[in-house]
């Protein structure tokens, strides 16, 4: 959408959101029926049985049953952030997590007119909040411009080559975790425990860099439609600098300060020892971290994904390769930490690097 407005292109822009639309209804209702076919066993595979399975299929059913909403609020957030507006659908989500706290609790434990419904009440609640944000942003958008309506299988595959592909991306930080997870396991409660502490200010550090990655994309895609390439990747690394620079503050604090964080958590000696010891190592490569997120949202803005999910594939394969390597040499835990540090210096470097190498297209 980004890339259509800055060649000029508004009506092609309007038709790619209707398109965005379709598939994210499409994804919507595949999730709602592979939840309600597959929940079941999944849930048992993951250890679910009597009562916990059954709460475990009476929020999901619940929230399965509205997932359409879900994409079709985060398919309009995104299709207005590619118009370059990160205001309104801000403002909507925010709104949207105000309601949907109260509303659980409200539904959960039954006050007032509202019914007690247990845990499904946590479902409802997800699915309504998640419905007034779709609607909100559905009618601040009809009320702005009138939709294209007719399907063009062009459209789909533009929307779908960076689309699909960053699907990609995400399911492989996922496979990160739950391999590193599973080797880290292996070192004991006490260690899994230090990691899961460390791994956590990570996690509080991606909504920070995705703020500037979604900040990077329609400025990126604008400039690239406008057939300003140069420009395009002058944007993308001084995203990237922001972005590295706020995770080099926090990594280098908590490297020199580790009980800072660790201490809010637990304060088992040996907890503090294995999360102090994983901030000490990792915390210093934090930047790198960001800058291949970072360059993750500008190479989507620019249409060109293949070599950031290389990278996040090479960081898979370093930390899988690593981490069971370093367990079957009988290493210590803080080898297992020097390797998912180097794997993330490999993923920032690759990305950095595959950016600066590559031509960016410029579509005007």
């Amino acid at each position: 959408i980004a890339r259509a407005l800055g060649a000029g292109r508004a009506a092609e822009a309007r038709a790619l959101g209707v398109h965005a639309l379709l598939i994210g209804v499409a994804m919507g209702l595949a999730f709602t029926l592979l939840a309600l076919l597959l929940g079941p066993p999944i849930y048992r595979a993951l250890g679910g049985k009597g009562a916990a399975l059954a709460a475990a299929l009476a929020y999901s059913n619940v929230l399965f049953a509205g997932a359409v909403l879900t994409w079709l609020a985060n398919t309009l957030a995104s299709i207005l952030r590619g118009t370059g507006n990160m205001l309104v659908p801000a403002l909507v989500l925010i709104c949207a997590s105000l309601v949907h706290v109260p509303l659980s609790g409200m539904l959960v434990l039954g006050a007032g007119p509202m019914p007690q419904m247990g845990i499904a009440g946590a479902g409802v609640a997800f699915v309504c909040a998640f419905g007034f944000a779709s609607l909100t942003m559905l009618v601040y958008l009809l009320r702005r411009a009138r939709a294209d309506l007719k399907i063009h299988a062009r459209m789909f595959r533009e929307i779908l080559r960076v689309g699909a592909i960053s699907s990609v991306n995400a399911l492989q930080t996922v496979f990160t975790a739950v391999i590193l997870t599973g080797i880290v396991g292996r070192f004991g409660t006490a260690a899994l425990a230090g990691y899961g502490v460390g791994v956590r200010l990570e996690l509080l550090q991606i909504p920070l860099v995705f703020a500037i990655g979604h900040a990077l994309v329609p400025h990126i895609g604008i400039n690239i439609g406008a057939g300003q390439g140069a420009r395009a990747k002058r944007i993308a690394w001084a995203g990237t600098a922001i972005a590295a620079s706020v995770s080099l503050a926090i990594g280098l604090f908590v490297a020199i300060f580790p009980a800072a964080w660790v201490g809010l958590f637990s304060s088992d000696a040996s907890v503090l020892d294995a999360g102090s010891s994983y901030l000490r190592i990792v915390g210093p490569f934090y930047p790198f971290l960001a800058t291949g997120v970072a360059l993750y949202f500008a190479s989507q803005g620019a249409g060109r994904m293949a070599m950031p999910v290389v990278a996040g594939t090479l960081r898979l394969a370093l930390a899988l390769a690593g981490g069971l390597a370093a367990v079957a040499l009988g290493a210590p835990l803080a080898v297992i930490f020097a390797v998912i540090a180097f794997a993330m210096m490999v993923y920032g470097l690759f990305t950095g690097l595959a950016v600066l190498r590559s031509k960016w297209p410029t579509e005007r």
